[in-house]
This record gives structure tokens, C-alpha cells and sequence, in this order.
């Protein structure tokens, strides 16, 4: 059973060479489910177009155009906020079916400028939502903040803390 929020599976060995295009729009069961993994207050919207297109027999082009809509709570009032993801992403994926055999460990040398190299995988059936699944949670705010909000500390609070070490001297000192 698969557990991910988001899951779309496609045999990458019926990749022709013209491409395909698959659509992803997420039915209200697996927008509930990226609720939870995202662990905002509600997405309303989650869609995306993939282009995939095969460079050679072992290696594959995904590009993404993803599109989303979540609501967050603001970390100052609470008050619900719309926050719109839009993101165009590309993936290169390198098919090593025997990547990981008993007893073999590949060796990665990275070099200056290797920044985009394709992600490695053992098989051709590939789940498509991986690589959204990833851009959407990282393009989630972290503490988001209606317009305008400025976080402000309690009456009384204003003040500097007095520094740990400053307790620590007083203590030493006897005062």
C-alpha cells in the first residue's frame, strides 16, 4: 500500500519517442491528504502538466509546470491566509537497473558545476508526484504573515532580557 499523499505511476519503458504529456489534478481525498503532509489549514487546488520526453533508451526529461493553492493560518493573528504555488521545474532521470546489487556500491564523484545531475533510478515505473510532492513542500512558507502583521512581544517584555552570563557573574559575585 502506498501511503504518500500523491501518487502518480508510469511505466517509462512505453515512453515513445514523441513524449507524453500527462495532466494531475488532485480529487479532494488527495488534496485532504496533502493537508496533512504539508500541515497547512487547507488546498483548495493542486495541479500540474508534465512533458516527458525520452533523450536516449536510459535516460528520460520530466518537465513540470505545477500549480496550487493552499491556506495557511499567519504565525501572528492566526487569521487565514491564500497563498498561490507556481512552479516550472525540470528532472532528468538516468535508468541504472542494476544500481544497487548485492555487493556493489557506486561511486559519485562530484565537480564544480555538477549541479543539475540526473537523479538515478533502478527501475522504469516511476511515480511522477515524487518530484512535485518535493517542490510543493519546499515552496510552502514556513511562518507565513498577513500583509502588514509585525510580530510585537507582550507589555513588559519589550525589555532585553537580562543576559544568562550577567546571572551567572551576579551569582559568582556573591550579589
Amino acid at each position: 500500500m502506498n501511503d504518500a499523499p500523491l501518487s502518480r505511476p508510469y511505466n517509462l519503458g512505453r515512453l515513445g519517442q514523441t513524449g507524453d504529456e500527462v495532466v494531475v489534478d488532485a480529487d479532494a481525498a488527495e488534496r485532504a491528504a496533502l493537508v496533512k503532509a504539508a500541515g497547512v489549514l487547507e488546498v483548495p487546488k493542486f495541479s500540474a502538466r508534465i512533458v516527458l520526453k525520452k533523450l536516449s533508451p536510459t535516460r528520460f526529461a520530466l518537465h513540470y509546470d505545477l500549480a496550487a493553492e493552499i491556506i495557511q493560518a499567519c504565525v501572528v493573528t492566526l487569521e487565514p491566509l491564500v497563498a498561490r504555488i507556481a512552479r516550472d521545474f525540470v528532472r532528468e532521470l538516468h535508468h541504472t537497473p542494476n544500481l544497487h546489487r548485492a555487493g556493489v556500491e557506486k561511486e559519485v564523484i562530484v565537480t564544480p558545476g555538477d549541479d543539475e545531475l540526473p537523479d538515478e533510478i533502478e527501475s522504469l515505473h516511476y511515480d511522477l508526484a515524487g518530484p512535485l510532492m518535493e517542490e510543493f513542500l519546499l515552496a510552502i512558507a514556513p511562518y507565513p504573515r498577513a500583509p502588514g502583521v509585525e510580530f510585537a512581544p507582550p507589555e513588559g517584555m519589550a525589555d532585553k532580557p537580562e543576559s544568562p552570563f550577567a546571572v551567572l557573574k551576579a551569582l559568582k559575585s556573591g550579589g
